[in-house]
């Protein structure tokens, strides 16, 4: 028995009758010879943490576009942190830490620069753009570019060839469609805890809102700092989810978590402070976007294509996975007029 064998055994025998096992799992799409030392989940988690799309997360907006500053969240303090609070909860509920952790580590990984700003963004300029190029999506959707990163983008366009229930995580992880396992349910409700209390907390420290604006009765619920909070929404979800076959908090928990959302979004997420320099950044993206499409043979070799239908697509992928920097600085470089040196 090897040592993989040995992990599959203690899987079966030591994890919920409720979890994903690496043994059973539904496979790749292209079939591959199993590693004698990890399991396939994780070797996912491996091939995750290896691409170029992960380590440009560090550069990518969470929700302040460029703060200044050092302990304000990117889009990898983001991703590290749901990851975390996703292994407690597994460990906890004996689920498959190893298939949670790498959907935590991939979820994000075909967000835009400047956050969901950019979403919205590239959406608006694809509506400008269909009529021309009728292949653009009605709208972007970061879960379906997470996993284009994952299964179309990376290894030089051979993609990570990940696990069936990993590829499922990473389209399930927002949206309508649940997804098909319970490790996928906690990176759901992971990701939701991980953003509301860490943005609230770079909110405080950048003037955004005080501890005094918090909605009193729901600090009372959950709790007045950080890690109070975290601790409340993960003990409250691991007693609620026990032994059940879905994971969710309990109604109160719940209720609180979802209304402190909702504080989020109208004092935060739309004040006008934080957001004033959205406008700029759209410009930023569906320009670069247009001129791209406009001049596909400008792009990086590895982003042409010599079918005219793939074109609007890799544009796409090529501008979604710029930094927030290096947008930056290719709008400069394409549009900004250079000082004349005699």
């Amino acid at each position: 028995m090897n040592i993989r064998e040995q992990f599959e055994l203690e899987e079966k025998d030591n994890l919920s009758p409720f979890a994903a096992l690496s043994a059973n799992s539904r496979g790749r799409k292209v079939q591959e010879e199993s590693s004698p030392l990890r399991t396939c989940f994780q070797r996912d988690r491996d091939r995750i943490i290896h691409t170029k799309a992960f380590r440009r997360l560090s550069h990518k907006t969470q929700v302040f576009l460029a703060p200044e500053g050092d302990h304000y969240r990117t889009r990898l303090t983001h991703t590290l942190e749901v990851s975390q609070i996703s292994r407690t909860i597994a460990q906890a509920l004996k689920l498959n830490q190893d298939l949670t952790e790498a959907i935590a580590l991939s979820h994000d990984l075909g967000h835009t620069p400047f956050g969901h700003i950019g979403e919205e963004a590239l959406s608006e300029v694809f509506k400008k753009a269909r009529h021309k190029f009728p292949s653009l999506p009605q709208l972007f959707d970061h879960n379906k570019q997470s996993l284009r990163v994952v299964e179309v983008i990376e290894y030089n366009g051979k993609g990570l060839n990940l696990s069936w229930e990993v590829r499922d995580g990473i389209l399930t992880h927002t949206g309508d469609k649940m997804p098909a396992t319970l490790e996928g349910e906690i990176v759901r409700i992971a990701d939701r805890i991980a953003y509301i209390n860490h943005d609230i907390d770079d909110a405080l420290r950048g003037g955004i809102i005080s501890q005094e604006n918090l909605p009193q009765d729901l600090i009372k619920i959950l709790g007045k700092y950080h890690g109070h909070r975290v601790n409340a929404m993960v003990m409250d979800l691991i007693e609620n989810s026990w032994n059940k076959k879905h994971i969710s908090m309990s109604e109160r928990i719940g209720q609180a978590t979802t209304e402190l959302r909702s504080f989020l979004f109208a004092e935060v997420y739309q004040n006008k402070v934080a957001k004033g320099e959205s406008p700029k950044a759209k410009k930023v993206l569906q320009d670069l976007f247009l001129y791209y499409l406009e001049k596909p043979e400008a792009l990086p070799e590895e982003f042409k294509s010599g079918k005219p239908e793939e074109i609007p697509l890799k544009v796409c992928d090529y501008v979604a996975g710029m930094t927030d920097r290096f947008a930056i600085r290719k709008y400069e470089e394409i549009f900004v007029p250079r000082a004349w040196t005699i």
